[in-house]
């Protein structure tokens, strides 16, 4: 992700290897089905290269002004929302992503209806929820003070003292 002015990455990263062994699982489900009934189409290896390549064509990206999912290798797609547009995040965390310690971190923003804004698969998603949550608080900060700058630079000069009386 190309950095604006001012603007540093907090973190970036994909989702977790554990979060595709579900994937992996299904695959091999798939694939022994289909041999019990007959078939040679599908195969754990290909279940696995499928999982590999969505694992390292998504990139989640934090920085202290923007939430970015980059998805994709040929084909992209690419989401971005600005940090003090989120109004919720939320962790969720089924049975076997407890076991592998994943899960999906879900955002809520202002004015969207982008309904799939979420970071999936990541690992330990409690401390992708307090990195967001950090970037929250430094664009709070960054905007307190930028106000306060204007703030001192638009306020009028002080009046001057009253003269001294001479007595």
């Amino acid at each position: 992700m190309d950095t604006r002015p001012g603007e540093h990455v907090i973190f970036e990263g994909h989702p977790s290897w554990r979060a595709i062994l579900s994937f992996y699982l299904k695959g091999l489900v798939i694939a022994v089905v289909l041999g019990a009934l007959g078939w040679l189409i599908g195969s754990p290896g290909l279940a696995v290269v499928v999982g590999f390549v969505k694992r390292i064509a998504t990139t989640y990206t934090i920085s202290n002004q923007r939430l970015r999912i980059r998805r994709g290798i040929i084909a992209r797609n690419v989401q971005e929302t600005r940090v003090d547009r989120i109004q919720n995040v939320n962790t969720d965390q089924g049975v076997f992503d407890r076991m592998l310690q994943v899960g999906t971190v879900d955002f809520d923003t202002a004015g969207t209806d982008d309904a799939d804004f979420a970071f999936a698969g990541v690992a330990q998603p409690e401390k992708v929820s307090r990195k967001v949550e950090q970037a929250l608080h430094e664009a709070s900060q960054a905007q307190a003070q930028s106000q306060q700058q204007q703030g001192l630079a638009a306020a009028p000069p002080p009046p001057p003292p009253p003269p001294a009386s001479a007595t």
